[in-house]
């Protein structure tokens, strides 16, 4: 992340927002986030698969929509954003809006999901 009055930055910000907001009262969601929405079963399916131990009801809020946006940018998104640019947002967010653990969390369900892109990329 190189600032955060970045405009992206400022933007990823709003998105997790308006997450954390729906997962939090399940209403109406804000129409900037109905693209994430319509993935979200695939999205909640990639999180479960690289947190076996963390069922997707216990991952804190902030945790759950931090990495809701991420794997949507890294798998969903038509966007060309590198990888490595998505994760860091992601922990800088993290640390941000989370607790203590947040950063290392999404750092290692992101690095999973990341790995595994990579090796099915290479077969």
């Amino acid at each position: 992340m190189k600032s955060k009055l970045d405009p992206r930055h400022q933007k990823r910000i709003g998105l997790f927002r308006y997450l954390f907001a729906w997962e939090s009262t399940k209403t109406i969601p804000n129409p900037k986030i109905t693209k994430i929405l319509s993935k979200i079963s695939e999205i909640d399916a990639v999180i479960t698969l690289h947190a076996p131990k963390w069922p997707v009801d216990k991952i804190n809020r902030v945790d759950l929509s931090v990495l809701r946006l991420a794997i949507f940018e890294l798998l969903f998104s038509q966007a060309s954003v590198p990888p490595k640019v998505i994760i860091d947002e992601a922990i800088e967010i993290g640390k941000e809006y989370g607790n203590e653990s947040s950063g290392s969390f999404i750092n290692a369900v992101l690095g999973s999901i990341l790995k595994d892109k990579h090796d099915i990329s290479k077969t």
